[in-house]
């Protein structure tokens, strides 16, 4: 009945692979002591070629917000053929330059649990952004905040911007896990006696909690917020063979805002739910939030 969820819980990780660093731009990594979290909170900012010199003179920059998959972290994203494919988008002209920020989020979906004891959206919303904008040379008006995610971070990505569409300009997804099980099997996924089982009742209740699923859920969020939502600019993708089905999910919300009226950009490409998936469409989705800064200013 579950097996499909089960094996969904079962590989929901995101591997991606290392590669050497270039030396244009640089990347700063810290911590920042959370109040509402309780604990430190690793992240990653990528500052473009020239920043230091520029942040001297009062420019300031854009800032498109990354939220890593399960299993990953706030280094992954720079690790990664991501980098080397940033710098090469610059040096060829095809992205502007913006900052992008990547938070730790653990296996939290980027939500506060169910039970309230691990608040990391209003870590976010009320630590994390306030401090980018105030420790970095970032312009703090909606429309020169953005964010993406992969996987988990993707559901995240699409669930912040969702929820909060009057802070953010544009929103971008990778394979992101939006789940359409029915309840009853979650339930039983989660009842399996698996680690991802029992992490998803951390997060979402166990049983599900309905009302915390919907509070969260980016289909109810988009409904309930369409005027607000209507104004983002919004991209999603996922593989056509995504090994978590989480294409049947993109295409349910592409049908829902469609039907909503709610304009966006929608793919499902070949492939499935792998770091070659994500990066092989990687440049697209920092190009459109490059163009999304450009219109938006």
């Amino acid at each position: 009945m579950c097996s499909s969820l089960l094996r969904w819980l079962a590989f929901l990780v995101l591997p991606l692979f290392c590669f050497r660093a270039h030396a244009q731009g640089r990347i700063d990594c810290n911590a920042l002591k959370s109040h509402v979290l309780a604990q430190a909170v690793h992240y990653c900012v990528l500052l473009p070629p020239g920043y230091d010199a520029n942040a001297q003179h009062g420019r300031r920059y854009p800032v498109l917000y990354f939220l890593h998959g399960l299993g990953d972290n706030e280094q992954s994203l720079f690790k990664t053929g991501g980098w080397d494919l940033i710098q090469d988008l610059r040096q060829k002209g095809k992205i502007s330059d913006f900052l992008v920020a990547a938070p730790e989020g653990k296996a939290t979906f980027f939500i506060n649990s169910a039970n309230g004891r691990v608040r990391y959206s209003d870590f976010f919303i009320t630590e994390f952004i306030p401090y980018i904008e105030s420790h970095y040379s970032a312009r703090r008006e909606r429309s020169a905040r953005a964010i993406t995610g992969v996987s988990m971070g993707g559901y995240g990505a699409l669930r912040f911007a969702f929820a909060y569409p009057h802070l953010f300009s544009a929103v971008s997804a990778e394979s992101a896990a939006l789940l359409t099980s029915d309840p009853h099997e979650i339930n039983a996924a989660m009842n399996s006696g698996t680690m991802l089982g029992q992490l998803l009742g951390t997060v979402f209740g166990n049983p599900l909690n309905m009302k915390h699923w919907n509070q969260n859920s980016p289909f109810v969020l988009a409904k309930r917020n369409r005027a607000a939502v209507s104004k983002l600019a919004i991209y999603f993708n996922c593989g056509q063979r995504d090994e978590f089905g989480f294409e049947k999910g993109a295409e349910v919300l592409h049908k829902q805002l469609q039907s909503e009226g709610i304009r966006h950009e929608f793919h499902l490409y070949p492939g499935n739910h792998s770091a070659a998936y994500f990066l092989s469409h990687l440049d697209e989705v920092l190009e459109f939030h490059s163009r999304a800064f450009a219109r938006a200013k």
